[in-house]
């Protein structure tokens, strides 16, 4: 029987909050892991999370052809987890999440290599956000140049180091009130980092339907609302909810895109917000779900109290009825 250490996986994208995640699940498979990064000395931090000699960081620029065949050259699988939440110069979404898209799949295309594309449950040709718009671009890129492939479509993503609930828990230290956008009625389908990375992993192992679009999402489907404040509840902060409604929110988001760390919004993101991000009843009905896969999801209040302990104001050994 062959071994998964004769199969390359060359993975897109790999240094990033998911790719990390993605990188030690192929590890423990034993896949040779091949991290394609703008920067690969700044991957160099993964090579403990495998054998010696299973990770390899190479330099690759998503929006470079030739770049793109170099980093994929003796490739069996590629799994292409490039994406931005804040464009800048020539990382705008449209190069990322389009036009690199199809590079990267066309490459792939080239030299027979499955391909594994990971975009992001609301990716939508119609809607009012770019974010949206150009993720679609990217899965029909894709599918065009290789319809076999997979494409993983996750909910916002939770876990340490993401920028979720991270970001709301550092907005409660410094801030003594959390913006509800549009009231704070979205609702979410937070989808634990590990459990998405398992079914990443999943693929890699064809044990996905090619051509087929997954939906990820976690156990809970929760108000805006309600994550704020069991953020809240986490991390011992008492913070008032102020509803703020779409229009005045998309206006102090054309200055508060230029606020560093958690202060910054973007109009587009408020844009975002205007629509649900949970799993279709399509894709539960077709079995494209991570229970479909036979993964049972972690739910957030499970796993957030393990990392956000850190914004409590006396830290992880605060009790909770002091």
């Amino acid at each position: 029987m062959a071994s998964n250490l004769e199969t390359l996986v060359t993975v897109f994208g790999g240094s990033g909050f998911l790719g990390r995640n993605v990188v030690r699940a192929l590890c423990k498979r034993d896949y040779r892991i091949r991290v394609a990064v703008r920067r690969p000395e700044l991957a160099f931090y993964l090579q403990p999370a495998g054998k010696v000699g299973q990770i390899h960081p190479v330099q690759a620029n998503v929006r470079n052809a030739a770049s793109v065949q170099a980093a994929m050259r003796g490739s069996d699988i590629v799994v292409n987890l490039t994406g931005i939440l804040n464009p800048a110069g020539a990382q705008s979404f449209e190069a990322v999440h389009a036009r690199a898209s199809g590079t990267v799949a066309k490459a792939a295309a080239e030299i027979g290599a499955r391909v594994v594309h990971v975009s992001a449950i609301g990716a939508d040709e119609n809607s009012a956000s770019v974010y949206a718009r150009t993720k679609a671009a990217g899965e029909k890129a894709t599918l065009e140049a290789v319809p076999s492939a997979t494409i993983i479509r996750p909910a916002v993503v939770f876990g340490p180091e993401d920028q979720f609930t991270n970001r709301f828990a550092a907005l409660a230290q410094v801030s003594p009130a959390l913006p509800l956008i549009g009231g704070g009625l979205t609702r979410m389908q937070p989808v634990y980092v590990g459990d998405v990375a398992s079914a990443i992993a999943d693929a890699v192992d064809g044990k996905t339907k090619a051509g087929a679009t997954y939906e990820l999402g976690g156990p809970d489907v929760l108000t805006m609302r309600e994550i704020m404040q069991m953020i809240c509840d986490i991390t011992d902060r008492d913070r008032m909810l102020l509803s703020l409604p779409f229009g005045l929110a998309k206006l102090q988001a054309l200055f508060l895109q230029f606020a560093p760390g958690a202060l910054k919004l973007t109009p587009d993101q408020v844009e975002l917000l205007k629509t649900d991000k949970v799993v279709s009843d399509a894709a539960k009905a077709a079995g494209l779900t991570l229970q479909g896969l036979g993964i049972a999801p972690e739910p957030m209040a499970a796993i957030a109290p393990q990392y956000l302990w850190r914004f409590r104001p006396m830290g992880q050994f605060q009790r909770k009825d002091a």
